[in-house]
């Protein structure tokens, strides 16, 4: 896990998420960091019939046996065994996984919604654990600890100029709910560590990672997975926003990998009349399956725009389809993932689970959207959008291919083609000029990030009392030669950086008065500065005018 300013941390796993276009984010995301690529069902299987005994001889366990006993050198079984499944599982369809015991918590808590640990939000800078805020009304915001504080010693353990690692803090902090950790801080202000006693408990993680209003009737959220707290989330974010006068919606699903098939038919029948078809199900040993828009919904009629690109797949491709196969909304971006297949999951008895390929989902013109993987590794086909980079979809919608053998029609007379993603209706290219080259390499080395983190830790007190919430501060601040030169300043010490800046480079204001926003108001200052000249959201709003 990067340690960089778009990618904060919980105890577990990675939160906010944020878009930064391809040229930024694709060179390190690809294959890994484009969210689960899985549509799960939600259910577990009944194991029963794994453990009936087969009439068959049992190969796999006489050839493990025989490679236990005979090969040259000593193996671990489970390991063996590990990696046997896996490649079985692989050789099916790049989705079929299997999850060892030791991953397993890991794997599920971002779908879960929850965690146990102490409740923060951290990025390791400097080799030092910095909060950028605790996770409101957890153990560590109910004691006091803010943001800024950095966390030296855990346990009388020294976690600070030791190469710390995400995992060191995983390990350290997450823990069984009521259990009791010593977290030693070192605060601005304070010459000696203060230290905190803290209980650790259940801790949200939020599948929503911003909601606000665009402008007086526009309103935005962006979802970053489809978990089982989602569409609570949703509808919490809905109602504030139509509180505050929201008339029209972008929905930003941008870098959506997907999740759970029933979060995402709850949200899409949010949009959709009563009747309407939102996606079915067929598989060869699963009936046809129909899933349709009841009369529930708070947001039938009234203007949508959905965000995609390339890392939208699954339970987002499942909306997105849907809205557009009803003509209900209108797609912008780029052309989706393109998975269209449905894992459910069979859990094992030593802890560990299969996710296995069971059905394929359609959407409602009756079209799948998986893209080919007959013949492809599975590295081929997680980075295919090197493939799209390449053949210049990213920039150019004539260079999109599509499947006319898979062509659909809407009720409304559009087209619409299976076999490979969700198509947008409004292209909107890879924006290559918006970050200078100088920007890009100051921003992959952190030193942006920690830049910021520490100018807004020594500010702190200003800034606040200047600006008294996130809407003040991204309406009136704006970064200036002072914050330029203090920047300057700032890299002449760190003698390994030969970059020279003159303040001007495309994106680097943006990305400071971002970043220096979040380590003082967290995501409600980040991604309205972000999204301000976002080309995608500019496009939605024209479009909903």
């Amino acid at each position: 896990m990067n340690d960089n300013p778009g990618s904060s941390n919980q105890e577990n796993t990675s939160r906010n998420k944020f878009y930064l276009p391809l040229v930024l984010a694709l060179f390190f995301a690809a294959g890994t960091g484009l969210g689960y690529y899985f549509t799960f069902s939600g259910s577990t299987s009944n194991l029963g019939f794994l453990l009936k005994q087969s009439e068959q001889p049992d190969k796999i366990n006489h050839l493990l046996d025989y490679i236990e006993t005979q090969y040259v050198d000593t193996i671990n079984r489970t390991q063996l065994e590990n990696k046997t499944i896996l490649a079985l599982l692989k050789s099916l369809d790049p989705h079929s996984d299997y999850i060892p015991a030791s991953e397993f918590d890991l794997v599920n808590e971002p779908l879960e919604g929850n965690f146990e640990g102490i409740g923060i939000e951290f990025n390791i800078v400097n080799d030092t654990i910095r909060v950028i805020s605790p996770i409101e009304g957890g153990p560590s915001e109910k004691l006091g600890i803010k943001a800024g504080d950095k966390i030296v010693k855990v346990n009388g353990k020294t976690m600070a100029g030791v190469k710390v690692t995400n995992k060191m803090v995983f390990d350290q902090l997450r823990g069984k709910s009521g259990t009791v950790v010593t977290v030693s801080i070192l605060r601005h202000g304070n010459k000696n560590p203060i230290d905190f006693n803290i209980q650790r408990g259940k801790i949200p993680i939020y599948s929503i990672d911003i909601s606000y209003m665009l402008n007086a009737d526009i309103g935005y959220i962006k979802i970053s997975r489809f978990a089982g707290t989602t569409y609570r989330e949703y509808l919490d974010a809905f109602n504030k926003l139509s509180a505050k006068g929201m008339k029209k919606l972008v929905l930003d699903l941008r870098g959506n990998g997907g999740g759970f098939l029933k979060a995402a038919v709850e949200l899409a029948d949010e949009f959709l009349m009563n009747g309407l078809q939102i996606v079915y199900t067929e598989g060869k040993s699963h009936p046809k399956k129909m899933y349709s828009a009841t009369s529930k919904g708070g947001f039938e009629t009234n203007a949508l725009v959905v965000l995609i690109d390339e890392g939208s797949a699954s339970a987002s491709e499942i909306v997105a389809g849907a809205l557009q196969d009803n003509d209900r909304a209108t797609i912008i971006g780029r052309r989706s993932f393109g998975k269209g297949l449905v894992q459910d999951q069979i859990d094992l008895p030593d802890g560990s689970a299969v996710r296995l390929t069971i059905a394929r989902y359609y959407t409602p013109t009756g079209r799948c959207i998986q893209k080919p993987y007959d013949g492809k590794s599975t590295e081929d086909y997680f980075s295919e959008e090197y493939d799209r980079l390449e053949h210049g979809e990213l920039y150019s919608a004539d260079s999109i291919r599509v499947d006319k053998t898979q062509e659909f029609k809407t009720p409304g007379g559009h087209i619409v083609y299976g076999g490979g993603g969700i198509v947008p209706d409004v292209f909107i290219p890879v924006d290559t000029l918006k970050y200078n080259p100088k920007v890009n390499r100051l921003y992959y080395a952190g030193v942006l990030n920690a830049f910021a983190f520490d100018y807004a830790d020594q500010h702190r007190n200003r800034f606040l009392s200047q600006y008294k919430n996130a809407e003040a501060y991204v309406k009136n601040f704006f970064v200036s030669e002072k914050e330029i030169q203090a920047l300057k300043t700032y890299m002449s010490l760190k003698k390994e950086i030969t970059t020279e800046l003159n303040g001007k480079e495309n994106g680097l204001q943006t990305l400071l008065k971002a970043m220096i926003g979040r380590n003082l108001y967290d995501r409600d200052a980040y991604y309205p500065v972000l999204n301000g000249d976002d080309a995608a959201i500019l496009k939605a709003i024209e479009t909903l005018k």
